[in-house]
């Protein structure tokens, strides 16, 4: 669906060097799973445990086991540690965004810092998507800091909160670890959440001033297979007070795994970083990640996890958009489940009513959609379930009205909610209201509630849009402005609708055209104020 015919202000473009490009429907972590682009990057290719992988479902990672491959040190390329960065860096071409490269050249760097640290989109799909394109899209520093990452770091700390761990590693290959101490510290933490860290390793053995710590020096020369230099530098280095005592302990063992029999269990640590949590699961002690920052979700799609921790990892990380669709059922649907209840009753549903929808068993799917839909609905993953089948379910004819209401909402949900629009017949003033909104026009006297009222109400009326809109475009400050309208919305989902109002017709006013109807939908649709 092309945005340029629902450009509101006549100026945009100019102001802008140009329009902005067709929004695409899919989300930019979604783009990247079609495009191969993280997958690439992976030692294995992306491929599924399984074999090939089933049509149209991204395949599953398949990660490098714990241990040395051997004692050969990669071929790795290194870059001057200069810190500068010339040109636009992301993972995305701005082609397929439809941001400008110069989104971020008139902030200032401390302010959009602190604004990408504290906008909140963890339980808001259409917010999630935004962002993301946003911390990917191929853009340019600010002007004021051409010389220094800065907004680099924090586009990368961002991702990692988020627990898009591949995506944020690509991106700091992408740009070259080397170029600065922080990122490579950054790359170096993310390749041991996501057990790749040989090739991090062989960075450090061919610049050693690269390495974020001792232990990490130490680390690597056993895990390239030098362990007489690793001993030899661990026991200096004691000797020296280099190590916190849980770092220490935990470098002994994995040097000397004999005495792991001889020692009790370690108690659970009371901080963790990445280092310690590879270590713990080297020495076969593994900490539980459900209490751990998200990121260190990402650790157990490997296959050092069993299914129900799996499970519950994928669930996590789709929640905040760092997984699609199609790789959260294929994690569901991998194998039978063995158990009942919490995530067991989950899987459970969203495989019967898969096996349903293959086999276009039109009494099936009625008897089956609520039931996956209400398990989605508890773990708040409705819009990426909604993706994965809503445009096929709007042209199944389901006679039950609690099937049809479903089916309804999860087409009003799903990228291709514009076409299912235009087929589906309307049962209730709200479905009325959805339809006119999916469409762009939604009518104030079909609104059936306040809320639809003032979404109604964005966009009739562009004017509602940030005031500061037109100056923040033409200075080169789209992406603040952006996170600005993402603060917005979150304060309406919680109640304060003149900010919805606000938010939507700023992504309307910038040409987001497909970002403030999936925005409004799943505000009207979606419970998230609770």
């Amino acid at each position: 669906m092309s945005i340029n015919r629902h450009l509101l202000p006549l100026l945009l473009p100019l102001m802008l060097g140009g329009p902005l490009a067709a929004q695409q429907p899919m989300s930019a972590i979604e783009w990247l799973d079609h495009n191969d682009t993280v997958a690439a990057l992976r030692p294995d290719g992306g491929a599924s445990r399984g074999g090939p992988a089933a049509p149209g479902r991204a395949a599953l990672p398949l990660d490098e086991p714990p241990v040395s491959a051997g004692a050969g040190v990669p071929d790795v390329s290194v870059t001057p540690l200069d810190g500068r960065i010339d040109g636009p860096v992301g993972l995305i071409p701005t082609s397929v965004t439809g941001l400008p490269v110069s989104l971020w050249r008139g902030s200032d760097p401390a302010r959009l810092d602190r604004a990408l640290e504290r906008v909140r989109v963890e339980r808001l799909p259409a917010m999630q998507a935004l962002l993301y394109a946003l911390l990917l899209t191929e853009s340019l520093p600010p002007d004021t800091a051409r010389d220094q990452p800065d907004l680099l770091l924090a586009r990368l700390d961002r991702l990692v909160d988020l627990g898009s761990v591949e995506p944020a590693k690509a991106l700091a290959e992408h740009v070259g670890p080397e170029r600065h101490p922080g990122l490579f510290r950054r790359y170096f933490d993310m390749a041991l959440l996501t057990g790749t860290e040989t090739e991090a390793c062989a960075r450090i053995a061919a610049r050693p001033d690269l390495s974020p710590g001792t232990a990490a020096q130490v680390y690597c020369m056993a895990r390239l297979g030098d362990w007489n230099a690793a001993m030899l530098t661990f026991s200096t280095m004691r000797a020296l007070g280099e190590f916190d005592s849980r770092t220490e302990v935990l470098l002994e063992l994995f040097l000397e795994p004999e005495l792991i029999e001889i020692r009790p269990a370690l108690a659970p640590p009371s901080e963790v970083t990445p280092m310690i949590f590879r270590l713990q699961e080297a020495l076969g002690q593994p900490l539980a990640t459900a209490t751990l920052p998200r990121a260190y979700s990402i650790a157990d799609l490997r296959d050092v996890s069993g299914w129900k921790a799996e499970l519950e990892a994928v669930e996590r990380l789709a929640r905040t958009g760092a997984l699609s669709g199609n790789r959260l059922l294929g994690v569901y649907t991998a194998r039978r489940p063995a158990a009942s209840g919490g995530v067991w009753d989950r899987v459970a549903a969203v495989q019967a009513f898969d096996a349903a929808m293959q086999a276009r068993d039109t009494d099936e799917i009625g008897d089956r959609v609520t039931a996956a839909w209400a398990a989605m609905r508890s773990v708040e993953l409705e819009v990426l379930f909604a993706g994965l089948y809503g445009a096929d379910l709007a042209d199944v004819q389901l006679t039950g009205s609690a099937a049809r209401r479903t089916a309804f909402r999860m087409a009003m949900l799903s990228p291709g909610y514009e076409a299912a629009a235009a087929t589906l017949t309307p049962a209730t003033r709200e479905e009325t209201f959805l339809i006119g909104l999916a469409k762009g026009t939604p009518r104030v006297e079909d609104a059936p509630s306040a809320l639809a009222r003032a979404v109604a109400q964005a966009f009739a009326d562009p004017a509602q849009a940030i005031p500061e809109t037109r100056q923040m475009i033409a200075a080169n400050r789209l992406g603040e402005l952006l996170l600005q309208a993402i603060a917005l919305y979150a304060s309406g989902v919680q109640g304060e609708h003149k900010d919805a109002v606000r938010a939507l017709a700023t992504f309307r006013a910038v040409g987001l055209e497909d970002t403030a109807r999936q925005a409004a939908l799943q505000l009207l649709i979606l419970d998230r104020n609770r």
